[in-house]
């Protein structure tokens, strides 16, 4: 729950007039996607997994948002971005040569994989990496920043909000298809959209975002 949106939850959305059918099945394919290595091989799997605890760290009082499932989900169905940085390979060749590298990397400075690394050495790789100072064979001429910067930051934090636990913390009401937004001037909001919470007013917050539809 969201000190910010207390009690507000977008999946109450689900059956109301806000979502139609297709809203509905595109929220529920993410709620569902497999936690498991499918397109990326185990190794691949655990080095991503460990890129996405320090890119996007989460809190330990709610269920943690599946952000290397939805990344690997993107990847698997070769879901672009409708342009490409001339110096990254496709999404689907630029993720495992990233991935691998990133461990190459790892292996070279502390003769251990990426993913067993401490938060403070995986940190100082990432850095590394968004500093192009990567500069092993195993990147094949890929420069890491720009990997760093168009598909690890971009894709990750693209995922993470992308799911119905990152809309309660910001309050969003996800999708707008049938029923759109109508208030659209500063500091209004509509009837179905979360109550923000301020200090004294906590209560009338958690009240109004409990029949939001």
């Amino acid at each position: 729950m969201s000190d910010r949106y207390p009690d507000y939850d977008v999946l109450r959305k689900r059956q109301g007039p806000s979502w139609n059918e297709p809203s509905r099945q595109v929220v529920d394919r993410r709620l569902a996607v497999p936690r498991e290595p499918g397109f990326f091989n185990p190794t691949q799997w655990r080095t991503l997994q460990a890129v996405c605890a320090r890119i996007v760290p989460q809190p330990t009082d709610r269920p943690p948002i599946p952000v290397a499932a939805l990344v690997q989900m993107k990847v698997g169905e070769n879901r672009g971005d409708g342009y490409r940085d001339a110096r990254l390979p496709p999404l689907q060749q630029a993720w495992p040569l990233g991935l691998d590298a990133l461990d190459s990397e790892s292996h070279q400075r502390h003769r251990r994989p990426f993913a067993e690394l401490p938060a403070r050495e995986q940190d100082d790789l990432l850095t590394a990496m968004q500093r192009d100072e990567l500069k092993s064979a195993a990147w094949q001429g890929m420069p890491a920043a720009a990997f760093f910067s168009h598909r690890v930051v971009h894709d990750i934090s693209a995922a993470y909000y992308s799911h119905p636990t990152a809309w309660n913390e910001l309050g969003f009401g996800g999708p707008a298809s049938p029923r759109g937004y109508v208030r659209l001037a500063e500091d209004r909001r509509d009837s179905w959209e979360a109550a923000e919470a301020h200090p004294g007013d906590e209560a009338k917050a958690r009240e109004l975002n409990r029949h939001v539809r």
